[in-house]
């Protein structure tokens, strides 16, 4: 039974019977989007009636995925417009293709009336970003993005002891422990195409180059800039979600990178591969945020995480004038340390901050079942298009500071670089059209 009842804007839908499941579609079911769908089956809350790939090796590693799961064969495809053919048939979709897919994708299901969950980064372009926002909020769709750690009780409580002042005001965050950089132009030589793989679909709208086994499909293409945006837009709508949402912070001003001028992807010794600068906002001070590259932070930074055996791991630590807090890189632990105290505690156990009351709602069956929840009128998502979009543009505003070898000014609002007009080709990049609808 596909959901029909009545929709309302932005995260939330309205109620329909509890015992109806949800019938879903998902595009690109690989490694992410593999676990995705078998944790969404895993809820007993969702028929997956339909696959689409253009690898069949996956097609049919999803198909027996469901089927091994008690569910009926669902239908596959390779061409995501076959579903839209079929589009009355299913009420949802889980989209986790490679990000130059992210976008295409998600407009043309929006705009069909498909309720969507999006592997982060939500888009592969600073415009894409920007145009899936405006989209979801004029829809009556429901949507989320897969950060995943955006459910986690650690994650919502730094968040509330941040907003309740316990650090007092906050200027810097931290993240290492990720260093893979994005490049332009393609690799060298040319293998066959392999069995049952649509090349030129996968490619779809970036531009066109030979297949290379081993090269990009099916794990190594957010290495290359026309797929993916290296491990700064694999990981920046996990590890920067909660500095963002609990500091309110809009756009930077200013994004500097430290690569050699010689080399872009060799990363100047001793500082950040990227530094991020917001301005004040009301009372709240600047921030700069560090995003370390293949570097450490400095020693007085990670020094408290000697004491919980934690110093070699990366994460992210926010420091602010009264104390400071470190997650993991997706924010499913948390830990702060007040000034005078001796170490670092988990978050859920501090007694200094056991007073600051919950202002946010938890998420009892995680990150996917929020979103099936919202779309059957319990409660809003909490990473819609909105709220993930914006996240992906600070991240990508970075990538394209890379990607045109220069400190950017930037200004988020208009997406421009003042200092660089040469960027607006990676702003609003020109697509392939052969697969777009």
């Amino acid at each position: 039974m596909a959901f029909s009842g009545p929709l309302l804007m932005r995260g939330s839908a309205a109620s329909t019977e509890a015992n109806t499941k949800l019938n879903l579609a998902a595009v690109g079911i690989g490694g992410q989007g593999h676990g995705d769908m078998s944790g969404m089956l895993s809820t007993g809350r969702v028929n997956v009636v339909a696959l689409c790939d253009t690898d069949a090796a996956m097609l049919a590693r999803g198909k027996k995925t469901v089927v091994d799961a008690g569910h009926a064969e669902p239908k596959c495809c390779d061409d995501y417009r076959r579903l839209l053919d079929n589009a009355a048939t299913f009420d949802a979709v889980l989209v986790a293709t490679p990000d130059h897919w992210h976008a295409p994708l998600c407009k043309a299901f929006v705009k069909s009336g498909k309720h969507i969950y999006c592997e982060k980064p939500l888009a592969h372009s600073l415009g894409e970003a920007r145009e899936l926002r405006e989209l979801a909020r004029t829809s009556k769709v429901v949507t989320q993005m897969g950060n995943q750690g955006s459910a986690s009780t650690p994650l919502r409580r730094c968040i509330e002891v941040i907003q309740a002042g316990a650090l007092g005001q906050i200027q810097e965050v931290y993240s290492w422990g990720l260093h893979s950089f994005g490049k332009d132009g393609d690799a060298k030589g040319e293998d066959p195409i392999p069995e049952g793989f649509n090349w030129d679909l996968w490619v779809g709208p970036s531009a066109m180059r030979p297949f290379v086994k081993g090269v990009y499909h099916p794990t190594n293409w957010r290495g290359w800039y026309d797929f993916g945006n290296g491990s700064l837009m694999d990981f920046w709508c996990h590890d920067m979600n909660l500095a963002v949402r609990a500091l309110n912070l809009s756009y930077p001003e200013r994004v500097v990178i430290n690569f050699s001028p010689k080399n872009p992807w060799d990363q100047t010794p001793g500082k950040a591969a990227w530094e991020y600068y917001f301005p004040a906002r009301g009372t709240l001070a600047p921030v700069k945020m560090y995003w370390q590259g293949g570097g450490k932070p400095p020693a007085e930074v990670v020094a408290p995480l000697a004491a919980v055996n934690k110093q070699d791991e990366g994460g992210v630590m926010i420091i602010g004038e009264k104390g400071r807090i470190f997650t993991d890189h997706w924010g499913y632990i948390g830990l702060i340390l007040l000034d005078g105290e001796p170490r670092l505690k988990d978050i859920l156990h501090h007694p200094a901050t056991a007073a600051i009351p919950e202002t946010l709602p938890r998420a009892k069956g995680g990150h996917s079942s929020e979103w099936i929840d919202a779309i059957y009128g319990k409660g809003s998502t909490f990473s819609d298009f909105d709220t993930g979009g914006k996240l992906t543009e600070i991240g990508l505003a970075g990538a394209l500071a890379h990607r045109v070898g220069k400190n950017l000014d930037w200004d988020g609002e208009k997406m421009e670089a003042r200092n660089a007009p040469e960027a607006s080709r990676f702003i609003h990049p020109e697509l392939r059209t052969k697969w777009l609808v």
